[in-house]
């Protein structure tokens, strides 16, 4: 695999400082998302070339960056998701958006806060890339993305996926609190369960996503080695939904009647 020089301008230095302010303010409320790209920001040092340079050692990978699709757009035209034969991965991708109201647009607002994934150079489209997929990963792995639990398996998911010690901070402070939030280990057993799974799949962001999508969702996830997350679903039927979202500050108005965030 080529070694690509670091991003224009970077120190390649963390900013740990940073990050556990960021970390303590993200557990004290799941629901403050800029905080997640703070961290990314503060620990993915070095990331984007190490992932850009396995993207295009891949058979596709050059043709995928030359094309540079921003797949934000494509995902927020309501046309293009609306489009998605049922039973593939799109449906279920545009299911996922009528269910939990989120948009491909709100991951970009609040990821106003890495500065460099605005410019024009191929580390910030990469980290584009990953960015915009983020809930495409939500679908093709099971993971629940409003519950804190699910948030935190696909994060440990995620740090196997594409490295970046980010990722790895956010899954294990999550899981480490929950220790004693929830008085048992199914929660972090859970995060850890997500990393190995991670570990075991392909490598998804070498995928061109405009296919994938089209793709039947159970044959996509048997062809990328995604499997069935068994820790992950023990612990949020044990858990019950107000501990498995033990770190959202809406718990407490989605307890009634739902539970379910």
């Amino acid at each position: 695999m080529a070694t690509l020089p670091p991003f224009p301008g970077t120190s390649g230095r963390r900013d740990w400082r940073t990050a556990f302010d960021a970390i303590r303010k993200l557990l004290a409320n799941g629901d403050d998302t800029t905080q997640v790209f703070r961290i990314m920001r503060a620990l993915n040092v070095g990331n984007s070339p190490i992932n850009y340079a396995r993207l295009i050692a891949t058979t596709q990978g050059g043709r995928l960056a030359c094309e540079q699709t921003e797949l934000a757009e494509r995902l927020s035209d309501s046309a293009f998701v609306a489009g998605f034969a049922p039973g593939t991965v799109g449906a279920a991708y545009r299911e996922f958006l009528e269910t939990t109201g989120y948009s491909a647009d709100g991951l970009v607002q609040v990821s106003q806060v890495i500065s460099e994934d605005q410019v024009a150079h191929p580390y910030a489209w990469f980290g584009r890339r990953v960015r915009d997929t983020h809930d495409i990963w939500h679908v093709l792995t099971g993971y629940k993305a409003d519950e804190s639990l699910g948030e935190a398996c696909l994060v440990a998911f995620s740090y196997a996926q594409v490295g970046g010690l980010g990722w790895a901070f956010i899954g294990g402070a999550a899981a480490f609190k929950s220790l004693s939030v929830t008085r048992n280990t199914l929660f972090a057993r859970a995060v850890w369960e997500g990393y190995r799974n991670g570990r075991r799949a392909r490598w998804i962001s070498g995928e061109d996503y405009l296919a994938l999508l089209a793709e039947p969702i159970d044959a996509a996830r048997a062809r990328l080695g995604i499997v069935t997350p068994v820790a992950y679903l023990k612990a949020q039927r044990e858990l019950g939904a107000e501990l498995a979202s033990y770190l959202s500050t809406r718990r407490e108005t989605a307890v009634e009647p739902s539970l379910a965030s």
